[in-house]
């Protein structure tokens, strides 16, 4: 890229990081240190702000940078990412929202350790959020490494290095000074900026097409060399059983991965009521629900304006077709359009990046300090203590995440998003529900369900496609790939539901029902929730 556009670009990203420095230090300053403060935000955001901050959260990298770039290489077969994240919040709407706004306190450990023994299941449920979290981070990370390679011109390996170390850099400071409320800032004003930047982008294409919807999309079919095979399912997915297989282990992973995401449980606990919740999501739906008809759009477009071609070229992995579609919408590479649109669109999925990874940063480290420190230590660990703890935490994850992100930069980030959502799915979401509908259910029980979907998920992963055994993996010379599915969901999420159950019928420990039924009343209507 030319120096007018890394020099707007580079900006524009200096701006919005002075801007969200300025937004933690204002809130640093106004606070009063609590644990509630550093978790939760005083539980003082309204159901309006609290979902655009849960879309925030959402609309990642993932969707911003991997959707639409697996739209513009695989056509129909990319849709499955945009229609998977929108259908999953219809479970987190009905099953989990005021259930565990109602039931818990900061974590989701606190929603499973209500009725069981805390220590193991603290052990367990933190356990596994930190590994989810940090999965989701490397996704966000990779995502900032392909972003600045382009605008350099993509020949500085350095370069995309240390914009990852930055970018965990500065993660760090927001979760560290800020807590939860700077964070909600923080993506309540991305929130705003990336639906503002898919808006324009998504006008601007259909004026190329003049509205014309089929033209856009025989166009993107044209130049993608596949003919009407574009707009077909079966691309990436339907080549043999093995892809088969694994177009139905994603679509798993992706529709039952939300409801066990920590960054987005912990989210509900920044409203003051479960009312407050269900409002919450409702708004998020609405504001996630548009963006993604968006990204389909976007996707399609940059397949009919760009070409797949031009778009493998910059990356294989598609994760730069949105700046380099907003560079020849706005006129091309030598136009002051094309130099401003490309700058803006660039410093939007910055600004996203950022702000996803200090929401999953901050839940992350509020599992290590509030589920595991306080359950290793003898003694219950004193409020102020537990907070300082947590910002030690998210220095070690930050260090954990950018190590990952360095080894792992070559691959989509939507796709690495997909694995994080299928950990989340096998090892949370198995022990959220049954602890919140089944009377029987165990300490024993909940810490197999959540060991038996996460270990399963990730030597699955590890025995996989996606770190041995094809020139795309993470270590092409070597393999030991066993596993012939790249995202393990199909078998580690029943996995998870199995382990739970056989550890509960096996159990020597009965349930306690009293404790259930105190936990399904508080549940349903908030009494003595806090």
């Amino acid at each position: 890229m030319s120096g007018h556009h890394q020099t707007l670009a580079l900006l524009l990203f200096s701006a919005f990081v002075a801007v969200t420095l300025g937004i933690t230090t204002w809130v640093s300053r106004n606070r009063h240190g609590s644990a509630e403060e550093f978790y939760a935000g005083g539980r003082l955001f309204s159901p309006m702000e609290n979902g655009f901050a849960l879309s925030g959260d959402y609309m990642s990298a993932a969707s911003f940078l991997g959707i639409t770039g697996l739209i513009s290489l695989y056509g129909y077969d990319g849709l499955l990412y945009a229609v998977g994240f929108l259908v999953a919040w219809l479970i987190v709407l009905f099953l989990v929202a005021e259930l565990v706004r109602n039931c818990g306190r900061f974590t989701l450990a606190d929603v499973v350790a209500a009725r069981m023994d805390e220590r193991p299941v603290r052990i367990a449920a933190g356990t596994s959020s930190v590994v989810v979290s940090v999965l989701y981070l490397v996704a966000q990370m990779v995502g900032a490494g392909s972003l600045v390679s382009l605008l350099l011109g993509g020949t500085s390996d350095a370069a995309r290095n240390w914009t990852v170390i930055g970018v965990g850099a500065l993660m760090v400071i927001y979760v560290s000074m800020g807590g939860m409320r700077a964070t909600t800032w923080i993506q309540i004003v991305k929130a705003v900026l990336l639906i503002g930047g898919a808006v324009v982008l998504t006008v601007l294409v259909l004026m190329r097409f003049h509205g014309d919807i089929n033209d856009l999309l025989r166009t993107a079919a044209r130049r993608s060399g596949h003919g009407q095979a574009f707009l077909a399912p079966g691309l990436k997915y339907g080549g043999d059983w093995t892809a088969r297989f694994d177009f139905m282990s994603l679509g798993l992973a992706l529709v039952l991965g939300t409801a066990g995401l920590p960054h987005i449980l912990s989210r509900f606990y920044t409203v003051p009521t479960a009312r407050a919740a269900r409002r919450s999501v409702l708004w998020s739906i609405g504001l996630i629900g548009g963006f993604y008809l968006m990204t389909i759009v976007l996707g399609f477009g940059a397949a009919a304006v760009v070409g797949p071609e031009a778009v493998r070229g910059s990356n294989a992995a598609g994760n730069t077709a949105v700046p380099l579609l907003a560079l020849d919408l706005g006129g091309g590479a030598d136009s002051t359009g094309g130099t401003v649109l490309f700058a803006v669109v660039a410093a939007i999925a910055f600004a996203t990046i950022l702000a996803v990874v200090a929401g999953v940063t901050l839940a992350s480290s509020a599992s290590v300090a509030h589920d595991l420190y306080a359950s290793l230590r003898r003694r219950r660990a004193k409020p102020h203590g537990e907070v300082a703890v947590a910002r030690a935490a998210s220095v070690g994850i930050g260090l954990v995440a950018i190590a990952l992100s360095l080894l792992a930069r070559d691959l989509n980030v939507a796709f690495l998003v997909g694995l994080a959502f299928a950990v989340a799915a096998s090892a949370n979401l198995p022990v959220l529900l049954y602890s919140l509908f089944w009377r029987s259910f165990t300490t024993r029980g909940a810490v197999w369900a959540v060991y038996g979907g996460l270990v399963p998920a990730l030597l699955l992963v590890l025995l996989s496609p996606v770190v041995s055994g094809s020139p795309e993996s993470l270590f092409p010379g070597v393999d030991f790939q066993y596993f012939p599915l790249q995202n393990p969901g199909l078998v580690s999420i029943p996995l998870g539901f199995v382990a739970g159950w056989l550890g509960t019928v096996t159990s020597a420990e009965p349930p306690d029902e009293a404790k259930h039924a105190e936990i399904e009343v508080r549940a349903l209507t908030g009494a003595g929730a806090v």
